[in-house]
């Protein structure tokens, strides 16, 4: 097939003039199309056509409300079971705690006497009896808790650094040791506790191979401080006299909010710590699994030691759970209930009372359960205020603005 060939023409270009026979956009008898407009032409070093912008696909509103009424039907049977057997019961009893109820009517029927904050106000302002025990039992579980949860939390850590490292042989059996205790009734533990701590038993027992005489565990109701200060001459813990003696707040004197846990408390503290730091031990070894190395390598290459490591690289890394373990400590804490009932029921001299025990004990021993729940109600809002001390304490701190230089 024969290829046709058209002789080229040369034609010279003056100085400064366009090669290209192009109009120049905007000149007349040229391309209407403007430079950014879609379709116009490209200028030298332009940016090119613009595309024009995408709206997102939104669905129709049919759409959504079909799909929001789809997810509430999903969760229905969850919102009516918490409404049901969580948000109900906690209306009824806080119309209870307003009433003077001895649970042999029903509440609801206009028969219970309405006292609207009497019960509150016999609790927390009113001399007497009640004031007495209930301030009772926060002081026994304020050196509780302040007690309980430091202990646990730092044996559960330590236990968790322990069985997080690498070289260590038999981690699994180890893990399965410790956590053993926190998988056991507290009922069955507890009655372990009884008969290891009786005043002939095997603690004892123990205690007289040394040479020391151990206490009736559960028999003794004097303040573990106020004992020790005795024993070292500063106040006479049977006649205490001065400032501690002749002030008081809530009924009781200074001296009893100051004077400690009791033997008998100390025993159910013991036996707490053992008994939770195994659960609290796996918290911390999933969230010191999921640390980087890198971030551990590379502090060792700075040169740090352990202690460095673990203050600097480890406890940071640690402040969500460490919150999450507090939490939950703070919360079983105030909460405590089993154990005081199986080994001590507040005795000796109320000295293992706490508000859980104190709310059961009022309801259905001395038939006021309208100030029973009102002791329920007064322990949530303390639980509620303390979690959110401890969540606005345990915060992130980022750098304040405007300090830069």
């Amino acid at each position: 097939m024969p290829f046709r060939t058209t002789p080229r023409t040369a034609r010279r270009i003056p100085r400064g003039a366009s090669s290209d026979p192009r109009p120049a956009p905007g000149a007349s008898g040229g391309d209407p199309r403007t430079a950014g407009s879609p379709g116009a032409f490209d200028a030298p070093g332009g940016s090119g056509p613009k595309a024009a912008p995408r709206t997102p696909d939104t669905p129709p509103a049919g759409r959504r409300h079909g799909e929001g009424a789809w997810g509430w039907l999903f969760v229905s049977p969850m919102v009516l079971i918490l409404g049901l057997f969580l948000v109900l019961p906690i209306l009824m009893a806080l119309w209870v705690s307003l009433l003077n109820w001895d649970g042999q009517s029903n509440p609801f029927s206009g028969q219970a006497k309405f006292v609207g904050l009497d019960n509150y106000r016999a609790l927390l302002t009113e001399d007497g009896l009640d004031r007495t025990l209930f301030a009772t039992a926060l002081r026994n579980n304020v050196y509780y808790v302040a007690l309980t949860v430091p202990l646990q939390t730092g044996l559960a850590l330590a236990l968790a650094l322990v069985v997080n490292q690498r070289l260590l042989r038999a981690r699994g059996a180890l893990r399965t040791t410790f956590f053993f205790p926190s998988v056991t009734s507290s009922i069955a533990v507890s009655t372990v506790f009884l008969f290891l701590f009786q005043g002939s038993g095997a603690v004892n027992t123990l205690l007289s191979w040394i040479g020391v005489k151990g206490p009736n565990w559960f028999a003794d109701s004097r303040g573990v401080l106020s004992t020790l200060l005795g024993g070292l001459g500063i106040v006479d813990p049977d006649h205490p006299a001065g400032v501690l003696a002749d002030h008081s707040f809530m009924g009781l004197s200074w001296y009893e909010w100051l004077s400690g846990p009791s033997v008998a408390m100390c025993t159910i503290i013991l036996l707490a710590v053992w008994t939770t730091s195994g659960t609290f031990m796996l918290i911390f070894l999933a969230a010191l699994q999921d640390i980087p190395r890198e971030l551990e390598e590379a502090a060792a290459i700075e040169g740090v030691n352990r202690r460095q490591m673990l203050r600097h690289v480890t406890l940071p890394a640690l402040r969500p759970v460490l919150f999450l373990v507090l939490t939950l400590g703070t919360i079983a804490t105030w909460q405590v209930f089993d154990q005081v009932y199986v080994m001590g029921q507040g005795a000796p001299g109320n000295t293992t009372l706490t508000p859980a025990f104190l709310s059961y004990s009022t309801a259905f021993d001395g038939a006021d359960f309208g100030q029973g729940a009102a002791i329920a109600f007064i322990l949530l809002a303390l639980i509620l205020l303390i979690t959110a001390l401890q969540r606005w304490a345990l915060r992130e701190r980022g750098p304040r603005p405007g300090r830069n230089r």
